[in-house]
């Protein structure tokens, strides 16, 4: 028998099942023992896999799970994501065995030595405030709350027409020519940008594209995940002032980052990108502070069901106008 309670090592395809067995088995018990009252993953475990088949897609290999040396199972599991100017520490789940084995820090130090020895300024993630446990973990590794947010949902009708929105005339699908302009806006307004991740989000079917302009970049020769979706919001000028991605699929269904100079731009973006998750359900994250954006919600029929924290480690730049984050893609 091993001396060392388990191996730490990057996800590989082998592992796909496996870690998405464990994923769901992670969330719903956790929700189900926190009164949430239903599974949380409403759809069957390996369709969860969605989560390392984009986030393996769009950053290969920045991945690391921790194996028990004895039996070789899966313990637990996290993703990261260098971009320009952060890493984002994506979704994480321990399976319910493993809990208080210290496997959460485990992979939280080795995403933050990553993030320090590589010389980002700031590591970034998106917490559930109601789990004390993953946020004392967080806060001792030293991410601090900058921003609540709503988590709201949707079950948007497939007859209701829902009030329209005024500019939402400016809001079309994003075009591989809007990544620049996608990266300038969220640069002003969250100071980070994420290019390869509007790139692959826009890439049609049957269409490639570099995810990002390095000669060395990988290629996206088509989305074969074919679940996600690009808006941008045009002003006069043709510039860019808001943009919408969202993620439709049997294991989450959410709108998502959406960046916007305004919440009235932000809200054209959601109403538009609402008749895409008509006859099902939709998950918003919204600023507890943006209050145009929660009564309008609210007044088509959105509920609360949860309350998410902005944690950041290291440098922060006050948002210049609406960040809404996602849990998928997970890179904000």
């Amino acid at each position: 028998m091993s001396s060392k309670p388990f191996l730490l090592r990057p996800l590989c395809d082998s592992d796909v099942l496996e870690y998405a067995e464990m994923l769901y088995t992670s969330f719903n018990a956790w929700y189900w023992k926190h009164g949430w009252g239903k599974d949380y993953f409403g759809c069957r475990p390996e369709e969860t896999a969605i989560f390392y088949d984009i986030y393996n897609d769009l950053t290969p290999g920045h991945s690391i799970a921790a194996f028990d040396n004895n039996t070789g199972r899966m313990m637990g599991a996290c993703f990261y994501h260098p971009r320009e100017y952060h890493v984002s520490l994506g979704i994480m789940s321990v399976h319910p065995d493993y809990w208080r084995r210290g496997v959460g820090k485990a992979m939280v130090d080795h995403i933050l030595s990553f993030t320090q020895e590589n010389n980002y300024k700031a590591c970034r993630l998106v917490g559930s405030a109601i789990n004390m446990n993953s946020f004392s973990l967080y806060n001792r590794s030293g991410f601090i709350p900058r921003v609540i947010h709503n988590d709201m949902v949707i079950n948007v009708s497939g007859d209701n027409p829902y009030t329209h929105a005024p500019g939402e005339d400016r809001v079309r699908d994003a075009a591989i020519k809007d990544v620049s302009g996608m990266g300038d806006l969220e640069m002003e307004v969250s100071g980070i940008r994420r290019e390869r991740d509007y790139r692959y989000a826009i890439v049609r079917p049957g269409e490639s594209a570099l995810l990002s302009e390095s000669p060395k970049a990988a290629c996206v020769r088509k989305n074969p995940r074919e679940v996600l979706h690009a808006s941008v919001y045009e002003n006069d000028q043709k510039g860019i002032d808001g943009f919408m991605i969202s993620v439709k699929h049997s294991a989450l269904n959410m709108m998502g980052p959406c960046v916007a100079r305004t919440e009235e731009i932000a809200i054209a973006l959601i109403r538009r990108e609402l008749e895409r998750f008509r006859g099902t359900w939709v998950l918003f994250v919204v600023p507890v502070e943006k209050r145009k954006m929660v009564e309008q919600l609210y007044k088509w029929g959105a509920v609360n069901v949860e309350t998410h924290l902005k944690q950041v480690w290291g440098e922060f730049q006050p948002f210049k106008g609406v960040n809404m984050p996602s849990f998928l893609p997970e890179t904000g």
